[in-house]
């Protein structure tokens, strides 16, 4: 097997949370360059079922998969999924569910994708490389509803003003054209620390990917496969993620009050799901150095207990899910 062409982000806090134990079978949601699923196999798992929804990243996963002596087995499925697709290949339960969130470096890296502005490339941004890309969304959406788009995902304050840049803009084809619309309509220069493009860019790949309604709905998929004791990381990379993570750990980590006698609540309380939910994890400084990506990401565990998984209609929804 060879080594990952990048580093996972976190991998010692992941592998701390996950406890593999020889024998059991995980699955790695998001397996991207593969870095944490070689991990977890080092570790001693008997099987990791890896999903993700990027061709590209499925075929460059073949050769570690045919390396793996069938301990490896690769489905190209969006992690939501991850109950139905298992259940097809007659696995009820796993012992552990990996989930790192968002696009990935090799993702990133390559400017024909069209997820980075950092090299010039055709507006795409679709993970599963199927659907409406990034150039049909900007050039076909009207200046409201990328707006939107731009405050939910993006969290920018000057959505509006971009929005109509873009719409005056257009037609856009390329990421270095929708970044200088960005800057010029915000306004742009060398020092500031923060490229104004990166909020647009990462809000128009949330919504084109669904990614805030894959994550709540993979989270939930992930406690119903999870088996008593089995263990749960996620690692996140911006606000959004993390927020809806820590809202759906904390409220299954706890059971959900009863009512008192001057406020009943009907129905008896929700039994709690999850116990040693962790606290956000960051990185160390010498891993920040290594790898600047890991600077962003925070990781948040938990193990599942014996309860039943909560009701799907329960699952917290995160400000600027469009549900």
């Amino acid at each position: 097997m060879s080594d990952a062409p990048h580093i996972p982000v976190l991998l010692e806090e992941v592998l701390a949370a996950l406890a593999v134990k020889p024998g059991e079978t995980h699955v790695d949601g998001t397996f991207g360059a593969g870095g944490y699923t070689r991990a977890i196999l080092a570790a001693g798992a008997a099987r990791v079922y890896a999903f993700d929804r990027d061709p590209d990243a499925i075929a460059a996963g073949r050769a570690l998969e045919a390396a793996s002596d069938g301990r490896l087995v690769l489905v190209a499925e969006r992690f939501s999924r991850m109950g139905e697709a298992l259940a097809e290949r007659g696995v009820e339960a796993v012992d552990g569910v990996t989930l790192d969130i968002g696009v990935s470096s090799m993702q990133l890296d390559q400017a024909e994708r069209g997820f980075s502005f950092q090299g010039d490339g055709p507006l795409d941004m679709r993970m599963s490389q199927e659907g409406e890309s990034a150039a049909d969304f900007v050039n076909t959406a009207d200046e409201s509803a990328i707006a939107d788009v731009l405050h939910h995902y993006g969290e920018e304050p000057r959505a509006r003003r971009i929005a109509r840049a873009i719409v005056a803009a257009r037609p856009l084809s390329r990421t270095g054209e929708l970044a200088e619309v960005v800057r010029r309509a915000v306004g742009h220069h060398p020092g500031m620390p923060k490229d104004p493009a990166t909020r647009t860019f990462q809000a128009i790949r949330i919504h084109l990917n669904r990614e805030l309604d894959e994550l709540d709905e993979g989270l939930a998929a992930a406690e119903a496969l999870l088996k008593t004791g089995g263990r749960l990381a996620v690692v996140s990379f911006h606000s959004l993620e993390d927020r809806m993570v820590k809202r759906f750990l904390t409220a299954r980590g706890k059971p959900a009050p009863a009512g008192s006698r001057h406020r009943p609540q009907a129905g008896a309380a929700r039994p709690q799901s999850f116990d040693h939910v962790s606290r956000g994890i960051r990185a160390g400084e010498a891993e920040t150095r290594r790898n600047p990506r890991s600077r962003s990401a925070t990781l948040r565990a938990a193990t599942r207990t014996a309860a039943s998984a909560w009701p799907r209609e329960a699952a917290p929804v995160a400000q600027g899910s469009r549900r």
